[in-house]
């Protein structure tokens, strides 16, 4: 087991004052994907900010490995744990390679800076989502779709095991999103683990192992298991205020009448 959270609750002060999540628990395990999924405002963006170790839960421990992660120095958790959100700084005169190299800084030191490995390693994440072409070119001539690849290949750059994206497919058209979401199953494969909040629930089905859908009630409840477990019409109808059908090609949903919702 890479991560783990137990008892995971966050609160908001409001108004109106409400638990985002209450009592979660987490087992992220190598060689899985989990989807996030829930309304907007119903926690995604907390719950990794908390799994990353940006935010101190108000209930609750997150753990990296055995150890609390509270407690793991800040340089091996960079190592380990890689956090893509969804508003990033784009560092707009640098070129895209330079860009994706800051992906290495953990592995360097003030008095070594970045060798062959390193660019190995940026030129792999380049070509992994197919932006090798764009190596030389600077951020600032960069079109939205083109920089959340670039970010992304900054986040392959870091080598770590866990990866946590916050809506990683927003700005992709729908090839580079389906071509991004069919890698995050290769490196699943290789043996790493991601957490990605998403959207999307026909590709959240279709790519993820497991899921945690938010917003499913007052106090903080919500859902948890695998994808046909949660992601499923009469879980997601209901949290999401539609109606919700499945059929041999997947899910379909359908707005309701407001006095319905």
């Amino acid at each position: 087991m890479i991560l783990c959270a137990r008892g995971l609750g966050a609160h908001v002060d409001g108004p109106p004052a409400r638990w985002l999540f209450r009592e979660l628990e987490l087992e992220v395990r190598s060689g899985e994907v989990w989807a996030l999924v829930g309304p907007n405002g119903s926690g995604k963006s907390t719950l990794l900010r908390h799994l990353a170790g940006l935010l101190a839960p108000r209930e609750g421990v997150v753990s990296l490995g055995d150890r609390p992660l509270a407690r793991v120095p800040r340089r091996e958790r960079a190592t380990r744990v890689a956090y893509l959100p969804q508003l990033t700084e784009l560092y707009h005169d640098l070129t895209v390679r330079r860009l994706v190299m800051l992906g290495r800084a953990p592995h360097l030191s003030r008095w070594r800076g970045p060798g062959e490995l390193d660019r190995r390693r940026v030129d792999e994440a380049l070509a992994r989502v197919e932006a090798t072409e764009l190596a030389e070119r600077r951020v600032s001539t960069l079109s939205g779709g083109e920089r959340q690849r670039v970010m992304l290949a900054r986040l392959l750059a870091t080598g770590a095991e866990l990866l946590l994206l916050d809506e990683p497919t927003t700005a992709l058209d729908v090839g580079h999103a389906l071509a991004f979401l069919e890698l995050c199953r290769r490196l699943a494969t290789e043996g790493a683990a991601l957490v990605l909040a998403l959207h999307e629930l026909q590709l959240a089905r279709r790519y993820a192992d497991r899921a945690v859908c938010l917003g499913a009630g007052p106090g903080g409840h919500h859902h948890r298991g695998t994808v046909l477990e949660v992601l499923v019409p009469e879980v997601l109808g209901p949290v999401f205020g539609v109606e919700a059908r499945e059929h041999p090609g997947g899910l379909s949903f359908h707005a309701l009448p407001p006095t319905e919702r």
